[in-house]
């Protein structure tokens, strides 16, 4: 499989987005959104939605040139109004306020309403932690959970991320997934390559367990830890919806459909700052010492590193360079 450099990979998504009408800093955001996802490996976060967002754009399910609109209802909590733009650009507004909001007092919140999907939660959550504030994130997306025992969509698969800075402006452990046993992503990604999925994965629409990845997506994802995961994903539901006057996950249709209603999706970010603590710097490194005494373990995003080099597949590389040149008389 061909290797293509981030730099490429960043210039041609910024190129392609461009060209269906996204301005230049919306561009810009979300091109670095899919350069960091590809880096780390994520390739559903990446190039995987590089398609969606252009052919979104054109239809106008997502506007490029919206601006995000910041207020401050409390000192603390920070609000941005995306407008039905992307959520790169709308967090980028709030970010700064809310730093400043979390070391002046502590704590803060940033609350990122009526957005397009933000694909990697970690992604902000990291920035954050890299500015050198503890993360934690909440979003929600288009409707494929069943309450267990039930067979009815209510939530999405609802990220939770969290990030922890490690006092030089890296991150010292930082964990991003679903509260689904696995991310919607995966089973797209079986059925476009022929491939049968995991029991225990997803459901049928009679609410029978099932291996075909065609009937999970006409079914529902399971959630992690049954119950427990199921509490996870109303948490995120509830803030990612009601904190940010977004919609619920029940109202999103699928994400990746060029036609349809804006998304409407909102981000909750809770900030700490970590010097608001009493031994925060110990503690984590005596945590860190512990979980990583035993050979082969380490804390939640300990060996992340990022390539400058990914593979991509003739498919998907041969339509980024085709969407790079603009919209054409057919689509």
């Amino acid at each position: 499989m061909p290797l293509h450099t981030l730099d490429d990979i960043e210039a041609l998504t910024k190129q392609a987005l461009t060209a269906y009408g996204a301005a230049p800093f919306v561009a810009a955001e979300v091109a670095r959104a899919v350069r960091v996802a590809e880096g780390y490996g994520n390739k559903i976060c990446g190039l995987y939605y590089v398609e969606s967002y252009c052919l979104q754009l054109e239809t106008g399910r997502v506007d490029g040139r919206a601006v995000p609109g910041v207020t401050t209802p409390r000192p603390a909590a920070i609000h941005v109004n995306a407008n039905y733009g992307f959520a790169q650009p709308a967090f980028a507004h709030g970010l700064v306020p809310a730093l400043d909001a979390a070391k002046t007092l502590g704590t803060a919140t940033l609350a990122v309403g009526h957005a397009h999907t933000c694909t990697s939660l970690g992604y902000f959550t990291e920035q954050i932690a890299q500015s050198g504030c503890i993360g934690i994130g909440f979003t929600n997306a288009s409707p494929i959970v069943a309450a267990p025992g039930g067979k009815t969509r209510v939530i999405g698969t609802n990220p939770i991320a969290f990030s922890v800075p490690d006092g030089a402006g890296g991150v010292a452990m930082q964990f991003d997934q679903s509260t689904t046993t696995v991310a919607l992503g995966k089973i797209t990604m079986a059925k476009a390559l022929g491939q049968q999925i995991p029991l225990g994965w997803a459901l049928d629409a009679l609410g029978q367990p099932t291996t075909d990845p065609q009937a999970a997506l006409e079914g529902s994802l399971v959630s992690v830890g049954e119950h427990k995961g199921w509490g996870f994903g109303l948490m995120a539901e509830i803030l990612a919806a009601g904190m940010t006057g977004s919609v619920l996950s029940g109202s999103v249709k699928p994400l990746k459909a060029p036609q349809g209603p804006p998304h409407d999706l909102g981000q909750f970010y809770i900030l700490i700052d970590p010097q608001s603590g009493e031994a925060f710097a110990e503690r984590l490194a005596a945590l860190s010492q512990a979980a990583t005494k035993d050979e082969g373990a380490r804390m939640p995003g300990q060996s992340r590193q990022i390539m400058q080099k990914v593979e991509v597949v003739d498919q998907v590389w041969d339509r980024l360079l085709e969407l790079a040149q603009g919209p054409t008389p057919s689509e």
